[in-house]
Formats: C-alpha cells, structure tokens, sequence
C-alpha cells in the first residue's frame, strides 16, 4: 500500500493505492499546498489506520513543475519516509501526466505519441515524448515552442498534446495530426501503478540526498519597493 504526493502544479492531490486500485484520495485547486498537504495526509493515514492497513512506501512526483510546489511535496515525503521507516518512490511527474491522461481518455491511437506540457512561463514548457505504454521516447526538456517545434516528427504521427502548458501552444504548432485534450494535469490517483512497479524494483530514491527535478535553476525576484530598501 502506498501513500502518493503530487504537488507539481496548482493542484494538490494524495492518495492511498493498492496497486492501481485507489483506497482513499483528496485534491484541492486553490494552490495553497503548505495549507492543504498536511490535512490531506493526516486524513489518509487516519483512514488507513480505522480500516487496519499500513503504508508500505510514499511516492511523490519529481518534477519538473513548479518550484515551491515540488518542495513542500518532497520535504512531506521525506519526514513521512524518515517517520514510518519505509521508502521513497520518485515518480517523473510527465510520466505521471501521461498516466493521468490515459486513465480518462483510454481511445488514442497505439501509434500516436504523448506530449504532456507543463508551463514554464512565457511559450516555454516542460515536455517530453512518451510511447502509450509510457515508455520515454526524448529526454525531458524545456523546451520554447515555436511553429518548427516538431517538424521533426512524421506529419503523419499523431502527435497527442495535454497538461497546463499545452494550451497556449494550439495556435503556435500547425500539425495535420495534433490533438490537444484539454483539463489533464498530474493527480496522485494516477501514480499507484507506477508507484508500485518502482517498490517492485527497489528503485529507491536516497532519502536524505534526494531532490526534485527542477530542470530550471528558480530565480527570486525582488520587488521595486524592497529594492528601495535594500538601496539595490
């Protein structure tokens, strides 16, 4: 049984899963993950406790997202490892994407690759290609999207584009074969089977060492008035 930690965006979402099959789950939308993670975990774990159950590892998505998001979720799952002695699963939040979208929206072509895109600000994202039986076909990058992003790619491969960066990318990427789903984001109901083939394996993430897979180096910026201050 496992504990799952998505954070990667403005979603917050956990879940307790047995395999693929999901035993209790909670999500919010308002951002506020510092807030909403910990009633979350401590209202699964009560759950788990009344139905005589124990977690047998936490998994938390990686990244790449956003920066304080992919924190607060890491750092939970790391006091949570550290308080019941059990492993860490690191999940590729992208593949986790592409996970949350086959779940839902199981009619794409077997021929047709994934394109999950999470917004990195300004007409850049984070994306990676992914075969349906999500198995990672480019490395995660990212990536600036332009008219030429994927002219790389057979005109006549379907070409299946979702998460919250894709949307301002439908009238930038002139394919024959595009297909833009809309309202997919990465959701910790959907990590249980990828979660579980990494217990499987003993791939553990270390848990004193690790850290989430930002991709980008986070710059802070400091507002007019507090430059005054400082005389920067």
């Amino acid at each position: 049984m496992i504990l799952n930690i998505e954070t990667s965006t403005n979603v917050c979402s956990a879940a307790v899963t047995e395999g693929s099959q999901v035993l209790w789950a909670k999500r919010s939308e308002n951002g506020n993950h510092a807030h909403d993670l910990p009633l979350f975990v401590q209202s699964l774990l009560q759950a788990a406790k009344e139905d005589n159950k124990k977690i047998d590892a936490v998994a938390v998505s990686q990244g790449p997202g956003s920066y304080t998001g992919l924190r607060i979720g890491v750092a939970t799952a790391k006091g949570l490892c550290y308080g019941f002695d059990v492993p860490l699963l690191a999940i590729d939040t992208l593949q986790l994407l592409s996970a949350s979208l086959l779940a839902q929206d199981p009619d794409i072509s077997d021929s047709a690759l994934l394109c999950p895109m999470l917004d990195a600000r300004r007409m850049e994202v984070y994306t990676a290609l992914y075969s349906l039986r999500l198995q990672a076909q480019t490395s995660v990058e990212a990536k600036i999207i332009d008219s030429d992003s994927f002219s790389r790619i057979p005109e006549d491969t379907t070409l299946v584009f979702f998460g919250n960066g894709s949307a301002k990318c439908k009238d930038v990427i002139q394919r024959k074969n595009a297909l833009f789903i809309d309202n997919i984001i990465p959701d910790a109901r959907y990590m249980g089977a990828l979660a579980e083939q990494k217990l499987l394996n003993n791939e553990f993430a270390d848990i004193a060492y690790f850290a989430p897979f930002y991709l980008k180096e986070f710059h802070a910026t400091v507002s007019h008035k507090a430059q005054d201050v400082l005389g920067i």
